[in-house]
């Protein structure tokens, strides 16, 4: 069992740069892969970037590559997503999630999830 809470949302101008972070508690939390979603209003919830357990390897979508990248600190139990160039577009609510097998998408694949964290992108 993972519980999951997110942090570091909030309002950005555009060009801007916000880090996510996502607390876990659990022993397990080192043996799973880890993913960070976004929901905006009306759409369905999209993968943007996944980790393994390690920390040494990573998928991301296209259109957050280049722009975001996550990471992860298993002495702190946190993931994190840093993402720089933030556009209009990427206004949403962000959901970390675990896995215990290192994949993308689709979020059916993520057994535990955050409450989610929502970051507001300005122009």
């Amino acid at each position: 069992q993972v519980q999951l809470v997110e942090s570091g949302g909030g309002l950005v101008q555009a060009g801007g740069s916000l880090r996510l972070s996502c607390a876990a508690s659990g022993r397990t939390f080192g043996s799973y892969a880890m993913g960070w979603f976004r929901q905006a209003p009306g759409q369905a919830r999209l993968f943007l970037a996944a980790i393994d357990w390690s920390g040494e390897s990573t998928f991301y979508e296209d259109f957050v590559k280049g722009r975001f990248t996550i990471s992860r600190d298993n002495s702190k139990r946190t993931v994190y997503l840093q993402m720089n160039s933030l556009r209009t577009e990427d206004t949403a609510v962000y959901y970390c999630a675990a896995t215990p097998v290192f994949r993308r998408g689709p979020s059916s694949a993520y057994d535990f999830w955050g409450q989610g964290t929502q970051v507001t992108v300005s122009s």
